[in-house]
């Protein structure tokens, strides 16, 4: 059979250009399209340089053709990423926390998706793995971690360090741990306006002696809003990783939390999305899954946002009760929940891993746009 070169075209319009929200072809990728009887040859160029999306692309190609226009076609596709040699380094605004290795935010567009207790988790499996791990937690309005490790009652000590009094995190699980909720009562509401959060923020995380970490983990408050930017304004933060549940609603503000990442201003690489919450397994049938909120939500989106989808958590009722407890539920031995949360840590170091091989470290950003937002001083 005889191909036509305007039908190879026609149906390449059905398929997007990695990142740049326009077709194959509008966006000027295919470069060029030769036919020779039954056998096409694609030229096609990405700005997108990881593999996941080369390899995407490269099979929607073949799939889009063999459906669209002769399903015997022989194809090939030559496939090229144009990335610019050095990628956008961002405005330098102070130097890394000394003896931090990496900075790990945990976001979610909206609140109630579980993320405080997969930041939770997160840290003490890394704990569990032999990691050296730090919690900060930003919620200055909401702080939840010192209940959670068992340390609503503790207060952080100030010691001398090199002629300098710094407060010492609480540690417990082998992790470190500072938040607003040390220094305020538990019937106490924290009615502060940007500036304040800021300087609270400021204090715990210049002012404290965190020692020698692999892993600083920022359990951000939900949304898009001034924590977030007075954070990535003062920490070169290394990573980001977003929590969603499946369903819609969910989905919907996590798209946002990964393009407040993405956003050229801020540029923090995005580790992956985790899905929280994505089915139910009782106690007593350990291999039914009941899909509650909805099935693969999150994992479709991590494929349509070309990001690493890091994992699936279930909904299970003893997470909830150890967070209640404050024993981690990542704590218990040989259970499908400590299996879960194992997996989910492990794509994350190899996600970080992955990111620190192709990319030149984070540098905190400098934002020349924000009215009103107050940084977060490096002293």
């Amino acid at each position: 059979m005889k191909l036509k070169k305007a039908d190879i075209l026609k149906a390449l319009e059905k398929i997007s250009a990695p990142g740049e929200g326009q077709n194959l072809v509008e966006s000027g990728s295919v470069t060029n399209v030769q036919v020779f009887g039954d056998e096409v040859e694609v030229d096609v160029t990405i700005k997108n340089p990881s593999l996941q999306a080369k390899k995407k692309t490269e099979v929607e190609i073949l799939k889009i053709i063999h459906s669209e226009v002769y399903e015997k076609a022989k194809i090939k596709v030559n496939l090229k990423v144009d990335a610019p040699a050095k990628p956008k380094v961002n405005q330098i605004k102070g130097k890394p926390i000394s003896g931090i290795q990496n900075i790990i935010a945990v976001a979610s567009g909206k609140g109630g998706v579980g993320k405080s207790t997969v930041t939770a988790n997160l840290a003490v499996t890394l704990a569990k793995m032999g990691f050296k791990v730090g919690l900060l937690d930003t919620d200055i309005y909401g702080p939840s971690m010192p209940i959670m490790f068992d340390v609503a009652a503790e207060k952080p000590l100030s010691i001398n360090v090199d002629g300098k009094a710094k407060m010492k995190p609480i540690e417990n699980y082998g992790v470190k741990l500072l938040s607003i909720g040390f220094f305020t009562q538990p019937n106490q509401a924290v009615i502060w306006r940007g500036p304040m959060a800021a300087k609270a923020l400021n204090q715990m995380i210049f002012d404290a002696h965190w020692g020698e970490l692999d892993f600083l983990l920022l359990d951000l408050p939900p949304g898009t809003g001034d924590i977030h930017l007075s954070i990535m304004q003062s920490l070169p933060v290394t990573g980001a990783v977003v929590v969603s549940t499946p369903q819609e609603i969910a989905l919907a503000d996590a798209r946002k939390g990964v393009a407040m990442f993405q956003q050229e201003a801020i540029n923090v690489p995005v580790l992956g999305i985790v899905e929280n919450m994505a089915y139910f397994t009782p106690a007593e049938l350990p291999d039914n899954k009941y899909h509650i909120f909805g099935k693969n939500g999150a994992k479709n989106l991590s494929e349509d946002l070309n990001v690493p989808f890091l994992g699936e958590i279930p909904l299970v009722q003893s997470i909830r009760e150890a967070a209640d407890v404050g024993r981690p539920a990542a704590m218990q031995t040989a259970t499908p929940t400590e299996e879960a949360f194992e997996e989910l840590t492990k794509n994350v170091v190899q996600e970080l891993v992955r990111r620190n091989t192709d990319l030149p470290p984070t540098e905190a950003i400098k934002i020349t746009t924000m009215a009103g937002c107050s940084a977060v001083k490096k002293k």
